[in-house]
């Protein structure tokens, strides 16, 4: 029986990391979030409530619970909220990190810590697993900071690194570009979607699967868990619209700086998946295969 402990359970990885975790044979999976548990369904794990901030708190439920594994995927996410809310941010992004590594030394633990393309100033993507990181935003920096802490410290270890992650979380709490993209069109609206950024939009499935993976593996490192395919955020509008028989001509190109944001973006991410694909097994479903997933759950 291996002993898997997840952070975040409430969002969507977290989600999906339990679906996907409940199902497999021998694992035996807590799932831990602030606060009260929020998950659907009770059954096939244990949950704990966990406030990744609070050291001791990290340190009392990861020491009771003895894991093999521990998948780090929650964080503060908002890039804009990180630009503006810094403390919090570091506090979520990497002092957080420090307690979950300081309480996986304790038990013995293999970490598998979840990070983002925003590390990267998006200046040369798509990038592979050696590129270097300069991050142009406090969140990607935030996230640098953690993945830092997680390569110096003397614990076994993995990144899993993702790129805009979609999917459906059961309480519809987030949208994403596919669910925004088809309400608006169904709504007759115009929209306004960029053309001059690329990224490999992530099914939140692809990506659970891929911690999954590294976990079953223990396999160490880092690693590039994302889509298949570059495309910009008008190409994944486009696709959509297809996908759903919806009206294109209400789509219109904008470039990024029509837009006012907080935080600067990088440009042009995505990432290269060989090392996945061969050291894993990693085989991520294509953006058409993604939105037929999503369709599947609006039911």
């Amino acid at each position: 029986m291996k002993k898997i402990l997840i952070t975040g359970a409430n969002g969507l990885l977290g989600q999906k990391l339990v679906a996907l975790l409940t199902k497999q044979p021998n694992i035996a999976l807590t799932a831990t979030a602030r606060g009260d548990n929020r998950l659907p369904f009770s059954e096939g794990y244990t949950y704990r409530s966990m406030d990744i901030t609070d050291r001791q708190q990290v340190l009392d439920v990861i020491t009771e619970v003895q894991p093999d594994v521990v998948i780090h995927g929650a964080a503060m996410t908002d890039v804009d909220k990180c630009e503006i809310q810094k403390d919090a941010c570091w506090a979520q992004n990497v002092s957080a990190v420090e307690y979950i590594i300081e309480a996986c030394r304790t038990v013995g633990a293999f970490l598998v810590h979840v990070s983002t393309d925003f590390i990267f100033d998006g200046a040369a993507g798509p990038y592979d697993e050696t590129a270097e990181a300069n991050p142009i935003s406090f969140y990607g920096w935030s996230k640098q900071a953690g993945e830092s802490a997680v390569k110096h410290s003397d614990i076994r270890w993995a990144i899993a690194r993702t790129v805009l992650v979609y999917g459906i979380a059961h309480d519809m709490s987030r949208s994403n570009i596919i669910l925004w993209v088809k309400k608006s069109l169904e709504d007759g609206k115009t929209i306004k979607v960029v053309t001059d950024q690329w990224r490999s939009p992530t099914l939140a499935e692809d990506l659970a699967m891929g911690c999954y993976l590294i976990a079953d593996q223990e396999a160490g490192g880092i690693f590039n868990i994302s889509g298949k395919e570059v495309l910009t955020p008008y190409e994944m509008a486009i696709r959509t619209a297809d996908y759903f028989n919806l009206d294109k001509s209400l789509i219109t190109q904008a470039d990024a700086s029509t837009f006012t944001q907080v935080a600067r973006r990088p440009p042009r991410t995505g990432f290269i998946l060989d090392k996945s694909r061969t050291v894993l097994g990693y085989d991520p479903h294509t953006f058409e295969e993604g939105i037929a997933v999503l369709a599947s759950q609006l039911n």
